[in-house]
């Protein structure tokens, strides 16, 4: 079983920036998946960025690419998600996910933290 537990939204003026973080409890397995994914008010959930649990290697949606970087500090159990150059479009719920097998998929996700908000305004 894992746990997941998001903070660090707030309201941010456009061009600023944020830090996201994602506590893990239990233990995931080297080949699952930790993602952020967020959901605009009448909008669908979104993939966001993601990273794998053992090897660290990343992924990122085309929206995000270049301001948003996720990391993980596998020791600490913790994920990050630092956004930069916020813009109002950004403006969401932030949720953490893990995926046992190594998915991004929002469907695929098996477990899932309360989210965040993130709101991006002047």
């Amino acid at each position: 079983q894992v746990q997941l537990v998001e903070s660090g939204g707030g309201l941010v003026p456009p061009g600023g920036s944020l830090r996201l973080s994602c506590a893990v409890s239990g233990r995931p397995f080297s080949s699952a998946t930790l993602g952020w994914f967020r959901q605009a008010l009448g909008k669908e959930r979104e993939f966001v960025a993601g990273i794998r649990w053992g090897y660290g290697t990343t992924v990122y949606a085309d929206s995000v690419k270049g301001r948003f970087t996720i990391s993980r500090d596998r020791a600490k159990g913790m994920v990050f998600l630092q956004m930069n150059s916020l813009k109002p479009e950004d403006t969401a719920d932030y949720y953490c996910a893990a995926d046992r097998n190594g998915g991004f998929a929002p469907s695929g996700m098996d477990y899932w933290g309360r989210g965040t908000l993130v709101t991006v305004s002047s």
